[in-house]
C-alpha cells in the first residue's frame, strides 16, 4: 500500500474519534475566489460569500466565516454538512473520500489534536491555501462559467446564455458578482492585509484562476517569496499552459529561479487538461494541444529539480474517448522524466456540474469502456516498487475506480432524459458559437449525440 493511501486510512481511524463526518480540511485548508469575493474550504462544497464588513476588521474571515464556522460545527457533533455531499456519495459507495485524503496528508494530520480540542468558532489560520486573485484567462472551458474566466464572460456578454432547460451562464447572472481585474478589489486587499500574518503557517499555497500567469498577483507573490525564502513551503500554480510564449517566458524564468538553493520546498505545477488532442481543444476553446505539450516538456527539461508537474484531469463525460491516450501520454513522460523521485502526476476529481457533462448521465456503454481503461492502468500497476517512477499507483488506480463506481451510482435527483436534451442543446450553440461540429470531434459519440437530439426535439 503506497503512502499516500495508508496515510487516508490513518486519516479515517483518527477523524472516527471524533465523528464520522469530522474533516480536517473544513479548518486548514480553503479556496478563495478574490474575484468574486466567494470561499469554500476545498473544491467540492459550493462557494459561499464572504462578508465584506468582517474582512475589514479581520483579514482571516476571508477564511473564518461565520458560514464555514457552523459547518465546523456540525462536523464536531457527527452531523453531514449537505454541502459536503461529494465525499458523502463516495463513501457510501463504501470507497475513501477525499475527505479521508485531504485530512491524511501531513499539512493537515500534524494540526489534528489542536483542532479537535479548539473551540469550533476559533479562528485558525489554514496551512493550504487556494486563491485566485481574479477571472482573467484565455480560455472558454465547456464546464467553466464567467466567474472563472474574462473570456467566457466576454463571450456571453456577446451572446447571451446557453438555450438549456435553465439558461446557462446567462450574462446578467454574473453582472455585479465579478470585479473586472482593471478595478478596485476590497478583498485583495484583505488578502494582502492578512499574508504576513498567514504566510509563516503556510506549508503548501496554491495560484489558480483564470490563468494565473495572466495576473499580476502571480508575480507579486513570486518576488514575495524570493524575498523571503521559506524551505518547508509547497508552492503550487495551475495553469493551461497555453498561453502567448512570451508570457509563458517570464512564468518559467520565476519558475526556475524559485527552485534554485532552498528557497521553497517544491514547486508543483498544475495542469489543467482532461483527454487528448483535438477532443481536449474542444472542451477548452482557445487551447493550443501542440503547446501545452512543449510548454510540460520545457518545463521538465530546463528545470531539473525541485519541481513536479500534476495532470488534472477533470472526469466529465467527453474524456470518455481519449483519456487513455491522455494517460498513456503521461506514463511516457514519467519515464523520460522520472529518475530520483517522481516528477509527473496526475489526478481526476469528479465533474458534478453542469450535469449534462457529468459521467453519472451516461449509459453503461461508456461505463464499459472507464473499465477498460481502469483494466489497463492495473495492467500497468507499480508492483513491489519495480519501476517506481513509470507506472500507475495504487491511489491512482483507486481513484478511477472511485469514479467508475460514482457513475454507476446514478444521483436520485437525476433527471438523465433531461440532461441529454441539455448536452445537446449546450454543445449544439457551443458548435454555433465556435464553428464546430460535435461529431467531428467526438465520432465514438455519434449515436449517443444522435440520441440526445432526438430527445432534444421531441420534447414534450
Amino acid at each position: 500500500m503506497s503512502d499516500y493511501l495508508n496515510d487516508a486510512e490513518r486519516a479515517k481511524a483518527a477523524l472516527d474519534t471524533v465523528s464520522k463526518s469530522f474533516c480536517l480540511a473544513k479548518w486548514k485548508q480553503v479556496s478563495l475566489h478574490l474575484g468574486t469575493g466567494l470561499n469554500n474550504s476545498c473544491y467540492h462544497p459550493p462557494l459561499h460569500k464572504i462578508d465584506i464588513n468582517e474582512i475589514k476588521n479581520n483579514p482571516s474571515a476571508l477564511h473564518n466565516t461565520a458560514h464555514k464556522k457552523q459547518q465546523r460545527k456540525l462536523m464536531l457533533n457527527g452531523e453531514r454538512p449537505s454541502e459536503c455531499s461529494y465525499c458523502w456519495n463516495i463513501e457510501d459507495t463504501g470507497n475513501l473520500s477525499d475527505r479521508h485524503y485531504r485530512s491524511g496528508e501531513p499539512w493537515a494530520f500534524e494540526k489534528f489534536d489542536e483542532i479537535k480540542d479548539a473551540p469550533w468558532d476559533a479562528d485558525t489560520n489554514p496551512s493550504y491555501v487556494e486563491v485566485n486573485f481574479s477571472n482573467v484567462c484565455n480560455l472558454e472551458c465547456t464546464y467553466c462559467s464567467p466567474q472563472f474566466s474574462s473570456t467566457w464572460s466576454a463571450q456571453t456578454e456577446r451572446f447571451g446564455a446557453y438555450p438549456t432547460t435553465v439558461p446557462h451562464n446567462a450574462p446578467e447572472h454574473f453582472k455585479g458578482k465579478i470585479i473586472p481585474n482593471r478595478e478596485h478589489n476590497p478583498y485583495v486587499d484583505a488578502f494582502w492585509e492578512w499574508w504576513p500574518d498567514l504566510y509563516p503557517e503556510l506549508k503548501h499555497f496554491r495560484m489558480t484562476g483564470g490563468e494565473p500567469m495572466m495576473d499580476k498577483n502571480t508575480y507579486k507573490v513570486f518576488d514575495y517569496i524570493l524575498e523571503n525564502p521559506k524551505p518547508d513551503l509547497h508552492i503550487n500554480t495551475t495553469s493551461n499552459f497555453s498561453v502567448e510564449p512570451a508570457l509563458f517566458e517570464k512564468y518559467l524564468d520565476y519558475a526556475k529561479r524559485l527552485c534554485t538553493g532552498e528557497t521553497v520546498e517544491h514547486f508543483m505545477q498544475f495542469v489543467s487538461i482532461d483527454t487528448w488532442g483535438e477532443q481536449a481543444e474542444y472542451i477548452r476553446p482557445g487551447l493550443d494541444f501542440k503547446r501545452l505539450q512543449n510548454n510540460v516538456e520545457r518545463f521538465l527539461t530546463e528545470i531539473p529539480g525541485r519541481n513536479s508537474v500534476t495532470f488534472i484531469i477533470t472526469m466529465n463525460n467527453l474524456v470518455i474517448p481519449g483519456i487513455q491516450e491522455l494517460l498513456n501520454w503521461i506514463l511516457k513522460l514519467r519515464a523520460k522524466h522520472s529518475t530520483t523521485y517522481q516528477r509527473v502526476w496526475f489526478d481526476t476529481p469528479l465533474l458534478r456540474q453542469p450535469q449534462w457533462q457529468s459521467l453519472q448521465i451516461m449509459p453503461e456503454s461508456y461505463v464499459w469502456n472507464l473499465e477498460q481503461v481502469l483494466q489497463w492502468m492495473k495492467n500497468h500497476a507499480i508492483i513491489n516498487d519495480v519501476h517506481e517512477f513509470v507506472g500507475f499507483k495504487d491511489f491512482e488506480i483507486n481513484k478511477m475506480s472511485r469514479d467508475i463506481a460514482w457513475m454507476r451510482s446514478k444521483h436520485p435527483n437525476l433527471n438523465i432524459k433531461r440532461n441529454m436534451v441539455d448536452f445537446y442543446k449546450f454543445f449544439k450553440e457551443h458548435d454555433h458559437r465556435h464553428q464546430t461540429v460535435f461529431t467531428e470531434y467526438f465520432p465514438e459519440m455519434a449515436d449517443w449525440w444522435s440520441e440526445c437530439k432526438y430527445w432534444a426535439e421531441n420534447e414534450e
